[in-house]
């Protein structure tokens, strides 16, 4: 699917209430899992220790942290949506977000991306993305939920 280029608050208006798009499948290994773990302070085994995983877990192996899923969904969006004349865009918050599907590790997950809302706020355009991270094989998503974009248009 091609990205969709968007200018200005009157173009993103276009959406509301329509997908955006899907992102490119991105593979999640233990490497990725294990630096996530170390920035974060979250060594956890059911994420760092394949052996331990593959005895005692109930998936058999390694999962992802749910918080590192969270984290790459700005990366997939930016694979969705390329935004023109922007000055700078925020990462405002998150609403309504739930886990809904462990993802093991060498998964490869997905953006899907619909406009929920769209406020212009004296110029600032306040953008409620509902998003979803379908995992490749697994009929149930890593997560859904709203994230909120703030985009300064020029």
């Amino acid at each position: 699917m091609a990205k969709v280029i968007i200018n200005n608050h009157a173009e993103f208006e276009e959406f509301i209430g329509k997908e955006i798009g899907v992102s490119d499948y991105l593979k999640i290994n233990q490497d990725q899992i294990n630096q996530f773990a170390e920035a974060t302070l979250d060594p956890q085994w059911i994420h760092i220790d394949p052996e331990r995983a593959a005895k005692e877990s109930p998936f058999k192996s390694t999962i992802a942290h749910g918080y590192l899923t969270v984290s790459i969904a700005p990366y997939l969006w930016k694979q969705i949506a390329e935004f023109r004349n922007v000055k700078m865009m925020i990462n405002y918050g998150i609403e309504k977000l739930r886990f809904n599907q462990p993802v093991l590790v060498d998964s490869e997950v997905r953006l899907v991306a619909k406009l929920e809302s769209l406020a212009n706020l004296r110029g600032v355009s306040k953008a409620q993305l509902h998003v979803t991270l379908e995992i490749k094989g697994n009929p149930k998503p890593a997560f859904t939920g709203l994230l909120v974009f703030l985009y300064h248009f020029e």
